[in-house]
């Protein structure tokens, strides 16, 4: 511009252009290309792509079909993909029912004569309505049909829980490989030591005292002096035989053993007792008790019967009277721990697990006020074979009830340990126990269904198996206490060192 404005002062003409007006107008001109580059060509690159790729579609081949819809039972596995897919219609209608009120859940399974279907249609049903896809809860993988009308209600899936295996448990001169269902870490790890110390020793012995399962009716009467002429009636061993003729009839395996009776004023409590065989026997007691009562009316037609269970028996919750009396199999279970084995084994020594046994078990817990629970964890043990085996889990209450004892014997050298256990509720037949996973627990110990040449046997060794589980995580626990290796032991065991993001990623 300043070479134009010369030209023009000294007349000029402004086409004539000098070598450095050329290089400078091509230096003007290098410099916008450089920069329309610079700046320009990636937007003009994705129009022309964006262009190219809409003449494209038109000259691809059609994309394949979708791959067809899983069956009807693969879409409602409660995962997130899973529920995106479309439902058969018929479902998706009885569905709609179920979220809408229409349909009672619980009727699916008779009304479609599908187990699996009606989960998996219950199952979204309850998607919908909470709209939580609880996904990580499995549903597929579990035989439906085989809960049906014993085991669990309006189901959606089944959890699943890890089975480890402590032992061998030298009991009676039998090995057993006892299964444990439990979350808790160490527990299997601490038994299994226990297991073999007991092993090491020479193994343990079990005894038991009194097998029979109780329900106890309430019933009221007019006046008190009514419900005592009942209570006597009741305990008069004259009637006994009548009595036992009527409660036997409910099945050919139910034998009343006695009855026991307690009175709160003009309220009659009465405890009936009898041996179930293989079963833990609830419903079989229940039945010869209804049968007893039916009876009883005759006799005593001012009864009135208020409950069939009225606590005394009493059922899932701790009571002295279970402590005292038992209920199922009473069990004592103890063994002769040898001194090197306390120190090589157990890492501690006799003279420490005794006194902490007193201290803990026997002084602590009566400073606690505790109803038996004279022990240190017995109820961790009997609940991980209660889950693993099908028994009811909340029978635990009154089946952990436990007092370990120990003593120190021959001169002080060995250990002498026991525990008594006067109220394990197990059975080998029905409930939870004809499930696959819990029957193959029972197979694994030798006591999976009834025993036919002697009826009642299978449930009695595993209750046996209980109370030597019991005395081999009583051991390995207060011995764990005794040398101060309880945290660190959980801090191996309970604390996982993996970085759980990657592992869930």
């Amino acid at each position: 511009m300043r070479r134009w404005r010369e030209k023009i002062r000294s007349s000029t003409p402004l086409h004539v252009v000098g070598l450095a007006e050329m290089l400078a107008i091509f230096g003007l001109v290098a410099s916008l290309i450089y920069l329309l580059s610079f700046f320009g060509i990636a937007f003009v690159q994705s129009i022309v792509s964006s262009s190219d790729d809409e003449e494209e579609v038109d000259f691809l081949v059609a994309p394949p079909p979708p791959p067809p819809a899983a069956p009807a039972q693969c879409s409602l596995l409660g995962s997130h993909d899973a529920a995106q897919e479309r439902m058969p219609e018929e479902d998706e209608e009885i569905v709609s029912s179920v979220v809408a009120g229409k349909v009672p859940s619980y009727v699916l399974e008779t009304k479609l004569g599908d187990c699996r279907r009606a989960a998996g249609i219950r199952r979204e049903a309850v998607r919908r309505i909470t709209g939580r896809q609880i996904e990580g809860l499995p549903l597929d993988g579990f035989d439906y049909a085989s809960i049906l009308g014993q085991c669990c209600e309006l189901p959606v899936g089944y959890v699943q829980l890890p089975v480890g295996i402590a032992g061998p448990l030298l009991l009676d001169g039998q090995r057993f490989y006892v299964p444990m269902a439990t979350t808790e870490g160490c527990l299997v790890a601490s038994t299994n030591r226990g297991c073999k110390a007991i092993a090491e020793s020479g193994g343990a012995v079990s005894v038991v005292l009194r097998d029979g399962m109780t329900r106890a009716p309430v019933a009221r009467l007019p006046t008190a002096r009514r419900a005592a002429e009942l209570k006597a009636f009741l305990e008069d061993p004259v009637n006994f035989d009548t009595l036992s003729m009527v409660f036997n009839g409910s099945s050919r395996f139910a034998r009343l053993q006695g009855v026991q009776c307690a009175i709160a004023g003009r309220n009659l409590y009465m405890r009936f007792s009898c041996c179930t065989g293989d079963a833990m026997g609830m419903n079989m007691v229940s039945k010869g008790v209804q049968n007893v009562l039916d009876c009883l009316q005759d006799d005593f037609p001012d009864m009135d019967v208020i409950s069939i269970s009225g606590n005394f028996c009493s059922d899932k919750k701790p009571a002295a009277v279970n402590w005292i009396e038992g209920r199922g199999k009473s069990v004592v279970c103890e063994a002769v721990i040898k001194e090197d084995v306390v120190k090589k084994v157990l890492k501690t020594n006799v003279q420490s697990l005794v006194e902490l046994n007193v201290i803990k078990n026997l002084a602590g817990s009566a400073v606690a006020g505790a109803l038996g629970g004279f022990n240190a964890h017995a109820s961790n043990i009997v609940t991980a074979i209660f889950i693993a085996t099908g028994q009811d889990p909340a029978q635990n209450v009154e089946s952990s009830q436990c007092i370990t004892m120990l003593e120190a014997v021959n001169d002080g050298r060995d250990l002498h340990i026991s525990v008594t256990m006067p109220s394990i509720e197990v059975g080998t037949i029905g409930g939870g126990t004809q499930l696959a996973s819990q029957a193959a627990c029972l197979d694994l110990l030798g006591v999976k269904g009834a025993n036919r040449e002697s009826p009642g046997s299978n449930a009695r060794l595993l209750a046996t198996v209980v109370a030597g589980g019991v005395l081999a995580g009583e051991l390995s626990l207060l011995s764990a206490l005794a040398a101060g290796q309880l945290v660190k032991s959980h801090m191996k065991y309970n604390r996982s060192s993996k970085d759980m993001s990657k592992v869930v990623s």
